[in-house]
């Protein structure tokens, strides 16, 4: 089973948005800070957890087809969307999120308060403010 933490920055000011991601297997991290392309923190919260799973897939080929997933997200949306399959305001974004998952044998998606997604983050913090020295 595979942990994946996932969480979004936007900085409102300027639009620019990071994301953390954090995968957890066997007791080993691998941590991504990723630049988004979304300008507000919703549609940048589905970003980063579509490119999570998409990063995941990549990283396991073949052997993604027998691999589950337990997927953490601070973001009411994001995990009330993935439950109902509808989002209002984001059905582009879930969909682009749900093909993501769909190659994995099973995921599971557990909402988490943000001081247990520290990790995740700290990472898209990180990003964010890498970014904003960038411009």
């Amino acid at each position: 089973m595979y942990s994946l933490y996932t969480d979004a920055a936007t900085q409102p000011q300027t639009g620019l948005s990071a994301g953390g991601i954090l995968i957890v297997h066997d007791h080993q991290q691998t941590q991504q800070k990723v630049a988004l392309a979304a300008t507000d923190n919703h549609t940048a919260e589905f970003e980063v957890a579509t490119l999570a799973f998409q990063r995941l897939r990549t990283h396991l080929g073949d052997a993604v087809a027998t691999a589950s997933v337990l997927f953490h997200t601070d973001s009411q949306i994001v995990s009330q969307s993935l439950a109902k399959r509808y989002a209002k305001h984001y059905q582009v974004e879930l969909d682009r999120l749900l093909a993501a998952q769909a190659s994995f044998q099973l995921v599971l998606t557990e909402w988490v308060p943000e001081k247990q997604n520290r990790g995740a983050h700290t990472l898209a913090n990180q990003a964010l403010h890498a970014r904003e020295e960038v411009k």
